[in-house]
């Protein structure tokens, strides 16, 4: 990853917490690793965590970064959330969704996908 790409990842996530922050939820964890992968940011969202994937596009057209959200990168987010419920002693309802950010706005989706573990 370029040096660009980082901070561009940097800023789209600061972008996205600064909006879901308006909307009520609460930053629990940014850029969390397992050995299983990275989520972006774990909000809560009243009783519920919402696992947050964040698509930052310059260029495309609307929907390329939810799509580029595939069945092997959905499994991963999934291991990772289960790692962190695990960590944290998590017992509550949790969803995954996308934020993408694109010249245009943001677009925000919840329930994105459905993990079979939930």
């Amino acid at each position: 990853m370029t040096d660009g790409t980082y901070e561009k990842g940097l800023t789209g996530e600061r972008k996205a917490v600064e909006y879901l922050t308006k909307k009520g939820m609460v930053l629990l964890s940014q850029r969390y690793h397992s050995p299983f992968g990275e989520i972006d940011l774990v909000m809560r969202d009243g009783d519920t965590l919402a696992f947050v994937e964040v698509k930052a596009r310059d260029t495309g057209r609307e929907g390329s970064g939810l799509i580029s959200i595939t069945m092997r990168k959905q499994a991963k987010i999934i291991k990772t959330a289960l790692q962190y419920m695990t960590e944290n002693n998590c017992d509550c309802a949790a969803r995954f969704d996308v934020i993408e950010l694109t010249k245009d706005g943001i677009q925000y989706i919840m329930d994105a996908f459905v993990g079979k573990e939930f």
